[in-house]
């Protein structure tokens, strides 16, 4: 297998999960975060995810958590997306950031890199259009936590090529990833979707209907899922849900996406999910 040079921009929940899955199975990965604090935060996460690989990856066996990251390194400078291969942009789901970060990294960016956008819901036609060579701008939807998920959306935008399409395919088909592929249009099909599960969930909660866990139960036991809506926005973490229901919203016009108030008041307590210890569930 030929080894990747990958930067994660944005080391948080889902870019930390990311940048140890690749570093795993054997390609070098930058983390590049804006500040030593950020870095830091990143490689704990990355560490806690190592001390338990052993229990479900056969490639961390026999491995300490130290061997597991050496393939990693921490960075505050975005230059050092410049000789990689493949550079995933996972930070907050904020318009604004994103616009000065593509419009920064279009300095850096090396003509043959594949730029993934791995947003939640902005339009990647939209993303594309910060950065100065938009064709090389697709998506890429990669599912927390990623080492567990073998399945990614790719979004292809209106200016996306198809050699960068065709470039990515390979690429994913390298961290062994299986890709489905669909066009560009406000939080494409899973978050279009599955957003609405977590938004109509959070207001049985909000109505006294039920308790989380019942919601989740139903879910799991009555339809089949793997987690329920409320389990799942604990681990995106709720102030990711309400930022990706807010675009949502903004683009669609549409109030089936207004944000439940529970969840703003949830995020305003810091309530954020498991990243904070405490969100529907406490951790």
């Amino acid at each position: 297998m030929s080894k990747l040079k990958i930067a994660v921009v944005g080391g948080g929940n889902i870019g930390s999960s990311l940048a140890f899955d690749c570093a795993l199975q054997g390609h070098d990965v930058v983390v590049i975060e804006k500040d030593a604090l950020s870095c830091e935060q990143s490689r704990e996460r990355i560490m806690e995810t190592a001390g338990y690989a052993p229990l479900f990856s056969p490639l961390a066996k026999g491995k300490t958590p130290e061997e597991m990251l050496l393939n990693i390194v921490w960075s505050q400078d975005l230059q050092a997306v410049s000789d990689c291969a493949f550079i995933v942009e996972n930070i907050t789901e904020n318009i604004e950031l994103k616009q000065a970060l593509y419009a920064r990294m279009s300095e850096f960016v090396a003509p043959h890199a594949v730029l993934a956008a791995n947003t939640s819901c902005i339009p990647i036609t939209k993303l594309g259009s910060f950065h100065k060579t938009p064709s090389q701008v697709i998506g890429v939807h990669f599912m927390n936590p990623v080492y567990l998920k073998h399945t990614v959306e790719v979004i292809v935008g209106l200016n996306t090529s198809e050699q960068t399409k065709e470039r990515c395919l390979e690429i994913l088909r390298m961290l062994g990833k299986n890709a489905v592929v669909v066009k560009d249009g406000p939080g494409f099909v899973s978050n279009r979707i599955s957003h609405l599960f977590m938004n109509e969930a959070a207001f049985t909660i909000q109505d006294g209907i039920a308790q989380p866990a019942d919601v989740d139960t139903i879910f799991k036991q009555c339809f089949g899922h793997k987690m329920g809506p409320l389990e799942t926005a604990d681990l995106i973490g709720i102030d990711t849900v309400v930022n990706s229901l807010d675009v949502l919203y903004q683009m669609f016009q549409d109030s089936k996406y207004r944000v439940c108030p529970l969840m703003r008041t949830m995020v305003d307590a810091g309530y954020l999910g498991r990243k904070s210890g405490r969100g529907f569930y406490t951790y």
